[in-house]
């Protein structure tokens, strides 16, 4: 659902930036205000995790469309709504950057209708309430599929809001919702199916990587010696790591050639997937992606071999977490809590 800069008229782009901008730094305060380090890591593990699940489109049957994770539900579930909004910019700017997915126009606009929604409404909405008295499989099933399906529709939603706001009129308002709105109930389905089975093996392995279970909002604040968890913190990081560089890696090259929703619904209403934009706003952001896209749309450039499509998938996956990490320890992330830190 990563949206083209065609699809947007500046002055909604930028107010996109601003809105985006206004919650990561109120993000980026809260964060702040934890004491919590062991989170840093998982950043980076889960938001590989997330770009590396991204790559992987599946097919929505009897629909010539696909899908693929948003990932925003699934990681303020391990993080909370403040460190995962923050770990899905990362991931997003890098998806927009080095693989040109997504407008760097409309990265404000794509942060807010892929992380926004999922980390705040999912996390605090849907999953904090469902999971307050404990977790248990059939709760992670069901708060995962129903924060997936209600925040994949807000974000559908609101691309089609703002291609109104746009006046995009390739894309009449009627005719687009009806569209997008069915097609993402469907991926969203199958986005909920995905998280709580990553979930679920969390719940497993350590449940207290868990956020918001029982009231429980930081991971140091259980005493790990008594978790019931079948394998460590390290171990359970690392599993996740080897599943991503897999994903990234190899099943990647599998993935579904069919477009993604926000695609397919232009060319069921438009004809086309590719609307063109003219302008000097327009302009200045596709220079800039061009000069920063080492990997444009995942592969080496004039190329079509599918190491580019690994190499996309394993360099990004590291990128990400050299960014997660590093910009945790440049803002000193989860370390002003004094009063929790001396109890």
């Amino acid at each position: 659902m990563h949206m083209a800069d065609a699809l947007l008229a500046p002055a909604v782009a930028g107010t996109m930036y601003v809105a985006s901008t206004g919650v990561a730094a109120y993000s980026i305060k809260k964060v702040k205000m934890e004491n919590d380090p062991k989170k840093i890591p998982v950043m980076g593990v889960m938001g590989a995790f997330v770009f590396a699940t991204q790559m992987l489109n599946f097919t929505i049957p009897g629909t010539g469309s696909s899908g693929h994770l948003c990932g925003g539900m699934m990681l303020s579930a391990l993080l909370g709504p403040w460190a995962g909004f923050l770990t899905m910019i990362g991931v997003l700017l890098v998806q927009c950057l080095m693989f040109a997915d997504g407008g760097l126009l409309a990265l404000g606009a794509n942060v807010w209708n892929m992380a926004f929604y999922g980390c705040f409404i999912g996390s605090l909405l849907i999953w904090k309430p469902i999971m307050k008295k404990g977790a248990s499989k059939g709760k992670i099933v069901g708060a995962s599929i129903l924060g997936c399906v209600l925040t994949l529709q807000l974000g559908a939603f609101s691309v089609v809001l703002e291609t109104l706001a746009s006046g995009i009129t390739e894309l009449p308002f009627s005719v687009f919702v009806a569209t997008m709105q069915p097609i993402h109930l469907a991926i969203g389905f199958v986005e909920g199916l995905i998280t709580s089975a990553v979930l679920v093996f969390i719940h497993e392995a350590r449940p207290e990587m868990l956020w918001g279970v029982g009231g429980n909002e930081n991971f140091t604040s259980i005493d790990v010696a008594d978790s019931k968890g079948k394998l460590t913190f390290k171990k359970t990081l690392g599993v996740l790591a080897i599943v991503a560089a897999i994903a990234a890696g190899i099943v990647s090259l599998f993935a579904s050639a069919y477009p993604d929703g926000l695609e397919w619904s232009m060319e069921q209403v438009a004809g086309t997937s590719e609307l063109e934009a003219a302008g000097g706003a327009y302009d200045v952001a596709n220079n800039i992606q061009t000069a920063t896209s080492l990997l444009p749309d995942y592969a080496f450039k004039g190329s079509d071999s599918v190491l580019g499509t690994t190499t996309s998938g394993l360099v990004g996956g590291l990128v990400v977490v050299l960014l997660c990490v590093g910009v945790s320890l440049a803002f000193k992330f989860f370390k002003n809590n004094k009063k929790e830190a001396e109890a």
